[in-house]
């Protein structure tokens, strides 16, 4: 039984990853920064190595290193801390990973890529990221390919582009569909950025392809994302008609600084490489987050 680490398992990522490792047969060890008692649980800092320790003595065969500082917003505003871990945390989990020869999927962001890049290929060899959050963890790609390259270390680099999950936590920090829904189901107004664009993978689809990397031979970077690249005003609007609010609630605006207007993902090695090609729309995703958080919001 492959016996899988799973680093920010509590996260809107690691949650359902640890699902699926399990439905599929691994032997999973959460850890995660906030406080847990429970089996098969380890609550540790990536800053502070020495309490990953125990989870290292376990014998991973494979780590999934989600831990991370993440939101332009939040990096700007706490760079100590968003270099610190990006950085420095990471680094302190490719040495440990390297002691016990796991194979290590680091996972990084789209925004690596930058506002200025019109197809955004793992190809392209000088993203040039517009906030702290992409450039410290561009930087963190940097580590993990010297140590590929170095030392031997057997790794993957996965690039996410906007997962999203109908059970996510709410706030004003998760992504635009989960805020639009979550907002407009309280009555409560939203902003839509004028000209934007993205693709959509649910969660459902993303832990597969999280899953399929680990088995990777060689070192790779991948995209992950939805091909079906959408409006951001499309996206507002479908969740709008679904939820029965009023237009007056949708407020159109110009982009804020530090955010990137369209993200258009190639996907073929998330095709090629993983096997991976994504099931749910996003006419069916939209329809799940907005009964689910229509529910939740509505208790």
């Amino acid at each position: 039984m492959k016996k899988a680490l799973v680093i920010g398992s509590e996260g809107n990522v690691g949650a359902p990853l640890v699902r699926r490792l399990r439905e599929s047969g691994c032997e999973v060890l959460e850890v995660d920064i906030r406080p847990g008692m429970r089996e098969g649980y380890v609550m540790a800092d990536i800053n502070h190595p020495i309490d990953l320790l125990p989870a290292f003595d376990w014998g991973p065969d494979v780590v999934y290193l989600l831990s991370a500082m993440v939101s332009r917003v939040t990096c700007e505003q706490a760079s100590g801390l968003a270099i610190a871990t990006n950085l420095e945390g990471i680094n302190n989990v490719l040495q440990l990973c390297k002691r016990v020869n796991a194979m290590t999927v680091y996972f990084s962001t789209s925004e690596v890529y930058g506002p200025h890049v019109e197809l955004m290929d793992e190809a392209l060899a000088d993203p040039g990221p517009n906030n702290r959050y992409g450039l410290s963890k561009l930087l963190g790609e940097a580590l993990v390919e010297y140590e590929v390259r170095t030392y031997g270390l057997r790794a993957v680099t996965l690039r996410p582009f906007m997962i999203y999950d109908e059970f996510e936590d709410l706030g004003d920090h998760r992504s635009a569909m989960i805020r639009f829904a979550s907002n407009l189901a309280l009555g409560l107004p939203i902003e839509v950025h004028r000209g934007s664009a993205r693709g959509w993978l649910h969660i459902s689809d993303a832990v597969r392809a999280i899953e399929a990397s680990a088995a990777l031979g060689e070192y790779a970077v991948i995209n992950i994302g939805h091909p079906d690249v959408r409006p951001i005003e499309e996206l507002a609007e479908m969740v709008r008609a679904q939820l029965g609010a009023s237009p007056d609630l949708v407020n159109v605006v110009d982009l804020p600084g530090r955010m990137t207007l369209r993200k258009v993902p190639s996907l073929d090695r998330q095709r090629d490489l993983l096997g991976v090609v994504p099931r749910v729309s996003l006419e069916e995703g939209v329809a799940r987050v907005c009964q689910e958080i229509g529910r939740r919001v509505n208790v």
